[in-house]
C-alpha cells in the first residue's frame, strides 16, 4: 500500500502543530475562574458535547480555589448530581460535600414547569396565580412550548444573580438541537407574548366595562368561527382565559428577557464555547463565535473536548500499515536472508525457474515454535493496524481544529483528551478541571 502524502506530511508537521497551539491560542481558565469580577460563566456548544462535565468541572475547580458557586445544569440524565454524590437533583441549590479548599459548591437541575409557576407566582396575586396554573393552556405552554426550556434558563439566571448569595454562576446551557436557541428563545418567547393574535385575545380584558363586553361580543364573534376551526373551540376558550389571566404578565416577560439579555452582554459575564473535535460540532461553535461577536457578548474561548490522541504518534499510518502487510503475509518482502528461490531473488532473475509457479510453504504445526510466531506476527500486524485508524482520527481531528483556527485564529483554546470512561465522582471531575487549566503535561502528551 502506497504512503498518503498528504497524510505523511500531516504526520511529519504534528509536532510543530502542537507546539504553535500551546504558545499562541492557550486558553488558561485559572486566571479567570480566580476574578472576582467574573460572576457568571455560561458554557454553551451543540449538544453531546461534554457541555455538562465542563460545567460541573469548572465549578468545582473554582469551589476549591476559595469561591462560592453553583452550578445550574439543564441536562436531564441527571450526570451531574451523580458525579457530585447527590441522590437528585431539582429547582433548589443543594450544597455539594467533599470539596476541598475554602470555599463551596452548589447544583441545581433547571424545572423548566416549576421556574414558570415561579414566574406566575411573583407576578400575579394568588387567586389570578390559581387560575393561570390551572389554565390547561398554560399547562401545555410550560411544559412544552419551543423555547421555553431556553427561556426559563434565563430566567433561573437572573432569580439567581439577583439573589447575590454566590461569588459565581455557572450556566450549563440546554441541549437545544442548535446551540443558538440559548440566545433566540427569549426574544422568541417574548414574540409570541407580544404577538398581533395575543394582543388581539387580551384587547377585552385590557379595555374592561361594557366596552370591553362590547368587544368581546363583536370582535371576537368575526374570528371565533375561523380560530375555533383552526384551534377547536375548547382551546380557544382557554387560551382566551389564559390571556385574560396573564395580561398583568405580558409586559414581566419581556422586561426580564431584556434585562438577562444585558446581564450577559455584561464585562462579568464570561462565555464558554464547548466543542468536540468534529465537523458538526465545530461548524455549531464558529456559528455560536460569530453570534457572540455580532451581539457583543464576551467569548473568553473554546475547550475542545475528548481530544484523542497516540503514546507512539512518531510511527505514521503508512508505515503502520506497511509493517502490518508485511507481517500478515512475508513473502511481500525478502525475510529469510535473500535465500535463492525467493521471488524477486538475484539468483533467480533471468533464469528458467523465474516463471515456475511459486510454491507456498506448509504450514507449520499447532503449537509449534513457527506456529507461535505466527500467531505473534497476526497480533502485531492487528495492533499495528488499530494504530494506523488511530493516527487517521488524529489527522482527521487535527485538519477539523486547524480549519477552526484559521477561521478564528483569535479566539483562545484548550484541550481536553478523551478520556477511557465517563466520569462519575468528584475526583474524575478536578482531573477534568485539572486538563482545563494550561500548561498541563498530561494533556501535551495527548495532543
Amino acid at each position: 500500500m502506497s504512503p498518503d502524502p498528504a497524510e505523511a506530511s500531516e504526520a511529519a508537521q504534528e509536532p510543530e502543530q502542537a507546539r504553535r497551539l500551546s504558545s499562541a491560542r492557550e486558553l488558561d481558565v485559572d486566571p479567570l475562574l480566580d476574578d472576582p469580577k467574573t460572576r457568571i460563566v455560561v458554557c454553551c456548544g451543540s449538544g453531546g458535547v461534554g457541555k455538562t462535565t465542563t460545567a460541573a468541572a469548572l465549578g468545582l475547580r473554582a469551589a476549591e480555589r476559595g469561591r462560592k458557586v453553583v452550578v445550574l445544569t439543564i441536562d436531564p440524565a441527571k450526570r451531574l448530581a451523580q458525579s457530585m454524590g447527590i441522590d437528585s437533583l431539582d429547582n433548589v441549590p443543594r450544597r455539594v460535600k467533599g470539596t476541598e479548599g475554602d470555599g463551596e459548591l452548589h447544583a441545581m437541575m433547571l424545572d423548566m414547569k416549576r421556574t414558570f409557576d415561579e414566574v406566575v407566582e411573583a407576578h400575579a396575586d394568588p387567586a389570578r396565580a390559581a387560575a393561570i396554573l390551572a389554565n390547561p393552556f398554560y399547562q401545555s405552554l410550560s411544559a412544552g412550548f419551543a423555547g421555553t426550556q431556553e427561556y426559563m434558563a434565563m430566567e433561573k439566571l437572573g432569580q439567581l444573580r439577583a439573589r447575590d448569595e454566590w461569588d459565581l454562576i455557572v450556566v450549563d446551557t440546554p441541549p437545544s438541537r442548535s446551540a443558538l436557541d440559548f440566545l433566540d428563545a427569549p426574544k422568541r418567547l417574548g414574540s409570541f407574548l407580544d404577538g398581533r393574535l395575543i394582543r388581539l385575545l387580551t384587547a377585552p380584558a385590557k379595555l374592561g366595562g361594557r366596552a370591553g363586553m362590547a368587544f368581546l361580543n363583536v370582535g371576537m364573534s368575526m374570528m371565533t368561527g375561523t380560530l375555533g376551526k383552526l384551534l377547536g373551540g375548547q382551546l380557544l376558550k382557554d387560551v382566551q382565559t389564559f390571556v385574560a389571566a396573564m395580561d398583568t404578565t405580558f409586559g414581566g416577560f419581556r422586561t426580564r428577557a431584556d434585562a438577562t439579555y444585558k446581564l450577559l452582554q455584561a464585562p462579568g459575564t464570561a462565555f464558554l464555547v464547548v466543542a468536540a473535535p468534529e465537523r458538526d460540532a465545530l461548524r455549531e461553535a464558529a456559528y455560536f463565535v460569530e453570534r457572540l461577536a455580532a451581539e457583543s457578548m464576551p467569548l473568553v474561548g473554546l475547550v475542545l473536548n475528548r481530544v484523542h490522541g497516540s503514546g507512539a504518534g512518531r510511527l505514521s499510518a503508512e508505515r503502520a500499515l506497511a509493517a502490518a502487510e508485511n507481517l500478515a503475509d512475508p513473502r511481500i518482502v525478502d525475510q529469510a536472508g535473500g535465500k535463492a528461490g525467493h521471488r524477486n531473488s538475484p539468483d533467480t532473475q533471468g533464469s528458467s525457474q523465474s516463471s515456475a509457479p511459486e510454491t507456498a510453504a506448509p504450514a507449520p504445526e499447532e503449537g509449534s515454535p513457527a506456529d507461535t510466531e505466527r500467531s505473534v506476527d497476526r497480533l502485531t500486524a492487528g495492533l499495528l493496524r488499530l494504530h494506523a485508524e488511530r493516527m487517521r482520527l488524529l489527522a482527521r481531528e487535527r485538519r477539523t481544529r486547524d480549519r477552526f483556527t484559521a477561521r478564528h485564529p483569535e479566539v483562545a483554546m484548550v484541550e481536553v483528551p478523551a478520556l477511557p470512561g465517563d466520569v462519575h465522582d468528584l475526583a474524575g471531575l478536578r482531573d477534568i478541571g485539572d486538563r482545563l487549566a494550561a500548561q498541563r503535561p498530561e494533556r501535551t502528551e495527548h495532543i
